[in-house]
C-alpha cells in the first residue's frame, strides 16, 4: 500500500504523486532504480535504495549516484514546470548516508519556457540501443547540449576521430574484462534475465539490436570497424565529465547527464550508453587520460536518430515510497 501523499509546500497530493512519477522515469545502470523518496513536510527526500546496487559492475555505487541525479534533474524540473521552486540540497544530513537530496517546493516562480519543454520530453525519453541511423546532429544542437552540461556544473567533450578510434580499443579492453569475470556475468544476467511483466532490469525485448560487447557497432552503426569514425553514418559521442569525483559531483554528474538527454530528446535525438570504459576503474582511468587528465569521465553517450525501440519497466509509487518516519536503511 503507498504511503499516503499530502500537500508538500506549493503541491497538492495530485501534483506531488504527479512530480515523482516523472521523477521515477530517469535511466538508470541495469534499470535497477536504485532510488526512494518520502514525503515530509520538509520536502521530497531523495534516498539511495543500497538493495539495489550493483557490487560487480559498480563496487564503488558511482552510477547508483548518477541515476539518482538523473532521477533529481527529472523531479526538480517536473516541479519547476508546475510553477514552483524546487530549492534543492544536497547530502543534507551527514548522519543519514542514503540521503542525497531534499526538495523543497516552497516559493512560487514563473516557468521558464526551456525547463518546461525539458519536462515535456520527460515521458517521452528512453534509451534507444538500435544501430542509428545517418542523421548529422546540428552544431546548433551540439551547442545546446554542452550549455545543458554546463548548467549542472559539469562538462560535454566531444570526441574528435582520433579520440574515437582509441575509445573503440577501450571499448573492447573493458568488455573483454568485464565478460572474463563470472562474477559480473551472473551480476547481468540477473538484472537481464527478467520476465517481460517484471518492474525492473533490462528485460530482453529491450535489449535492442546493438551488441554490448562491439565497440565498432556501438560507435560505428554500418557495423564496419575499418570505417572514418567522423562519416555521417557515425553516432554523435560525447562525454559527461565532472571536474571533481567526489559523492556530490557524482549527483551532480547524474544531473547533467539528464538535462543532455532530455535535450537531445527535445531537439528530436535518441541516446544510448557506452558504459564498458567507465565500468573499469582501470579503463576509466585511460579514458580520462585520453580526454585530457582534467576531467573525471562520468558518462559516455552515443546520439543519433534509431528507430523505434521498446521501453524498460519501471517500479511503482508503492515500491518506491517510503513511510514518512521510517528510518533510512
Amino acid at each position: 500500500m503507498t504511503p499516503p501523499i499530502t500537500s508538500i509546500g506549493l503541491l497538492d497530493p495530485d501534483q506531488v504523486k504527479s512530480v515523482l512519477g516523472a521523477a521515477v522515469l530517469a535511466p538508470s545502470t541495469r534499470n535497477t532504480q536504485p532510488w526512494r523518496f518520502r514525503c515530509t513536510a520538509a520536502g521530497i527526500e531523495l534516498h539511495a535504495d543500497p538493495d539495489r546496487a550493483l557490487p560487480v559492475a559498480d563496487a564503488d555505487r558511482r552510477e547508483l549516484l548518477i541515476s539518482c541525479g538523473a532521477v533529481l534533474f527529472n523531479l526538480r524540473t517536473a516541479i519547476h514546470a508546475l510553477g514552483a521552486h524546487p530549492a534543492t540540497t544536497l547530502l543534507p544530513r551527514r548522519d543519514d548516508p542514503t540521503l542525497l537530496a531534499v526538495v523543497r517546493p516552497f516559493a512560487a516562480r514563473k516557468p521558464d519556457r526551456r525547463l518546461v519543454r525539458l519536462a515535456d520530453a520527460i515521458p517521452r525519453r528512453h534509451t534507444n540501443r538500435t544501430p542509428f541511423e545517418g542523421a548529422v546532429i546540428p552544431e546548433t544542437v551540439v551547442a545546446e547540449l554542452r550549455l545543458a552540461a554546463e548548467a549542472e556544473q559539469a562538462w560535454l567533450p566531444r570526441l574528435d576521430a582520433n579520440q574515437l578510434d582509441r575509445l573503440r580499443d577501450l571499448v573492447h579492453k573493458s568488455h573483454h574484462a568485464q565478460v572474463s569475470d563470472p562474477a559480473f556475468l551472473a551480476e547481468r544476467r540477473h538484472w537481464t534475465s527478467r520476465s517481460r511483466d517484471s518492474r525492473d532490469g533490462a528485460p530482453e525485448y529491450a535489449a535492442g539490436a546493438v551488441p554490448a560487447e562491439d565497440g565498432d557497432r556501438i560507435l560505428s552503426d554500418s557495423g564496419s570497424p575499418r570505417r572514418s569514425p567522423v562519416d555521417d553514418s557515425d553516432p554523435l559521442v560525447v562525454v559527461v565529465g565532472s571536474f571533481d569525483d567526489k559523492k556530490a559531483d557524482r549527483i551532480r554528474a547524474g544531473q547533467a547527464m539528464q538535462r543532455v538527454l532530455l535535450t537531445a530528446t527535445a531537439a528530436g535525438f535518441d541516446a544510448s550508453f557506452i558504459s564498458q570504459p567507465v565500468e573499469v576503474p582501470a579503463v576509466r582511468a585511460q579514458l580520462r587520460t585520453l580526454l585530457g587528465g582534467g576531467l573525471w569521465p562520468q558518462v559516455v553517450l552515443r546520439l543519433g536518430r534509431g528507430t523505434p525501440a521498446s521501453w524498460t519497466p519501471r517500479r511503482s509509487l508503492d515500491d518506491v515510497l517510503l513511510e514518512p518516519d521510517r528510518l533510512s536503511a
